[in-house]
């Protein structure tokens, strides 16, 4: 047995024949020779290889070590709270309903002292199950009513999914391992959502690139506060919303309008294309001034700030998001239409009304539907001053029926 030349494993009885012959050299009372002492570690090499192929072990369950972990230090739920931001984000991530944040891995390596692989595995376990294509979840249906895509028959299965897959794939949306290369920020985003998602933002793509020779050449370093304020300032115009989008595409960034897919609450998105011209889409699923230069605003914060080659912003801003990047976009807009120490001093802010409104609005030369708008969310008083705020305002201007016309 022990002049046979050592192979692969191939079958449980030479399996069972080298275990034996290990047993054997491990248990004699003599010492090895050193041709003995060499067998034994290539037996030893080669039953590993072949047992960690017939018998993987699986990586250690990362919620099962956070809750192991917990048990050991006598901890409750609430004490991640310190480590994770919220009770809330804390169920979903024990229920596997929320994959963990760079910042979150960091935060339970250092206060639970796990390892960080552990953790990432749960980050990515959970990101492969969230991106996992399922075909059929595509609104191909809707797709094709709005021209995005030609009428499939129902009877050619493949035919579609190739239809589709094609129509994500040129977009920039492309497929790696059976899972969406782009990832989605934001609070529109969620598993019911995720794929009427993609495929608005593939429509929104496509329109963008087809607006290119209209485009200036994008300069990132024209981005600033003062370049969010420029253009806020346009919104004092009756054509402002229309002076916006050619601002912008004139600084080269395209603006592309599109209705939102059925069951998503899309206000606006952020993304940029293979060649890193920025795009933003805005739906106008609220027909109102208010809403459009706050969803403006907002996504060129994204495009300064956020916005990455694989990362997306699809944005429902009537939700509340703990995301620092929202918050942050959140108080860039804020601050170019109404700076903080002006809003809590002003009389519009401590008295409010239709005149002191008005009064803000010309010292600020912004449009008052925006102070209007302002003051409804942070009261939470939306039955007030809605008749400032620029009802069924946006659309005439931004999808008439001669676009160009409505340019001139």
């Amino acid at each position: 047995m022990m002049n046979s030349q050592l192979t692969l494993i191939k079958t449980n009885d030479q399996y069972e024949s080298y275990l034996s012959e290990v047993e054997f050299l491990i248990s004699t009372e003599r010492a090895l020779n050193q041709t003995e002492s060499t067998r034994l570690e290539l037996l030893s090499l080669v039953i590993k290889a072949y047992e960690d192929n017939k018998y993987p072990v699986e990586p250690p369950n990362p919620i099962d070590a956070i809750l192991f972990r917990m048990n050991e230090k006598g901890m409750k739920r609430a004490d991640l709270v310190p480590y994770l931001g919220t009770s809330g984000r804390v169920s979903e991530v024990l229920n596997g309903k929320r994959p963990l944040t760079v910042q979150m891995i960091r935060a339970l390596s250092l206060g639970l002292g796990l390892s960080a692989d552990t953790l990432v595995g749960l980050c990515a376990n959970r990101a492969k199950v969230a991106n996992e294509v399922e075909w059929r979840k595509f609104p191909a249906k809707e797709m094709v009513e709005r021209g995005w895509i030609e009428k499939i028959s129902k009877d050619a299965k493949s035919c579609a999914e190739q239809t589709v897959k094609g129509f994500i794939e040129n977009a920039g949306l492309r497929f790696s391992a059976a899972s969406f290369k782009r990832s989605l920020a934001g609070e529109a985003d969620s598993p019911t959502t995720r794929y009427a998602l993609y495929a608005w933002l593939a429509r929104v793509v496509y329109s963008a690139r087809a607006r290119k020779s209209h485009l200036g050449k994008f300069d990132r370093n024209v981005l600033s506060a003062t370049f969010l304020r420029d253009i806020a300032r346009l919104s004092w115009s009756e054509k402002g919303p229309l002076l916006a989008v050619e601002y912008l595409e004139k600084h080269g960034i395209a603006v592309v309008i599109e209705r939102q897919l059925r069951g998503t609450l899309l206000d606006g998105a952020a993304i940029q294309d293979y060649d890193e011209v920025p795009i933003i889409g805005l739906t106008l699923r609220h027909d109102r001034l208010d809403n459009f230069w706050f969803t403006l605003l907002h996504e060129v914060a994204h495009v300064w700030r956020h916005v990455e080659p694989n990362l997306a912003f699809v944005d429902n801003l009537d939700a509340s998001s703990e995301d620092r990047r929202e918050a942050e976009a959140n108080r860039l807009a804020q601050e170019a239409f109404i700076p903080r120490l002006i809003w809590r001093r002003s009389e519009a802010f401590t008295n409010p009304s239709k005149e002191s409104i008005d009064k803000l609005s010309r010292e600020l030369k912004i449009h008052p539907a925006i102070i209007a708008g302002r003051l409804r969310r942070d009261t939470g008083n939306y039955q007030q001053f809605g008749q400032l705020i620029g009802h069924d305002a946006v659309r005439k201007l931004l999808e008439p029926n001669n676009p160009e016309e409505a340019r001139k």
